[in-house]
């Protein structure tokens, strides 16, 4: 049998000496015993897939709400983030299963309806809503990861600081590689834009097409660490990836279409937390918390909500007409 010490040796020999290695059970808040088949981070890869928050993704907005059966899903999404993430892994010697772990679990931490949610929660905690440390350290708290995941997960986003291993490092830029090429790859089948509106300038460097887009920025920061030891992208690529994520802000974000929808999400979360916050008895699991708990609680619990089943419970609860709610990309294009 390949078992966890065979695994573990093999790391020791093929992976670069900056790599992180997994060792026994793991550096957890809560000690437990080593496995014996599954290295400390396979474990966490497994306990991430299994987790309700991760299921819960698949009903999630990655951009547009109510997508359509070929439009991404925060699932959709985070497998993407872990294929481009252990493919850099792999290529430069890292650790791959940490990397999968780190991107599986990265937006378990986001509310329904997109990033609109931050916003929305952001009103009620005094530190404000981040899905990272939220992610990290509310949602997947229970499953007592190893530290070196709940950092990669905590600080994933750029506006955080880095992460503290270069697996981590590998799934910010895995992130934003993806989801630069993807929602572009989504707003074009949607009608929203054209692969031609991409200025000539970026697709030259980087292609017209998901396929071109994530084979150049791929082998980019692969190539970096290989060559130069450091997790980064050589300039021109850098450049024409921010470029690419631009064009997606403007055109796609930050669309006139979209704004009304983000603020359709903040009303409709907003309004359900104020409700939960007046009946949290309603809560699945509450003990009555009160004061600040209960801010949390109701948070949490909203947070939590897919989609579909906010805008639901905003009928069904506040008894709201269903045209005030969040349209689907098929009527605001």
């Amino acid at each position: 049998m390949v078992d966890r010490t065979i695994r573990e040796d093999r790391e020791r020999l093929t992976l670069r000496p900056q790599a992180t290695f997994a060792q026994g059970a793991g550096n957890r808040a809560i000690s437990e015993e080593a496995d014996d088949v599954r290295t400390c981070f396979e474990r966490d890869r497994d306990r991430i897939v299994h987790s309700t928050a991760f299921r819960r993704l698949a009903g999630k907005t990655q951009v547009h709400v109510y997508p359509s059966d070929h439009q991404r899903t925060r699932l959709t999404h985070a497998l993407e983030v872990a294929q481009v993430a252990t493919s850099i892994a792999r290529t430069a010697g890292l650790n791959p299963t940490l990397a999968e772990a780190i991107a599986l679990g990265h937006d378990c931490g986001h509310g329904p309806g997109g990033h609109a949610s931050e916003e929305a929660f952001d009103a009620f905690l005094p530190e404000g809503y981040e899905h990272g440390p939220w992610g990290a350290d509310v949602v997947l708290a229970g499953l007592n990861l190893c530290v070196e995941t709940l950092d990669g997960i905590r600080n994933h986003s750029w506006s955080r600081p880095a992460p503290g291993t270069p697996e981590g490092e590998v799934v910010s830029w895995a992130d934003r590689i993806a989801y630069s090429a993807h929602d572009l790859e989504d707003a074009v089948h949607a009608g929203i834009v054209a692969d031609s509106d991409l200025p000539a300038e970026v697709a030259d460097v980087c292609g017209r097409s998901r396929r071109a887009q994530l084979n150049t920025f791929v082998r980019a920061v692969s190539r970096c660490i290989v060559e130069q030891g450091e997790i980064a992208m050589p300039a021109a690529e850098a450049a024409a990836l921010a470029s690419l994520r631009e064009f997606n802000y403007e055109r796609i974000y930050v669309r006139p279409a979209s704004l009304i929808q983000s603020r359709a999400v903040i009303e409709v979360l907003r309004a359900l937390v104020e409700y939960y916050l007046e009946h949290p008895d309603l809560i699945p699991g509450s003990l009555s918390p009160s004061g600040e708990e209960s801010i949390r609680a109701a948070v949490g619990y909203v947070a939590g909500m897919t989609d579909r089943y906010a805008f639901e419970q905003a009928v069904a609860e506040l008894g709201w007409d269903r045209t005030r709610l969040p349209q689907g990309v098929d009527r605001h294009v």
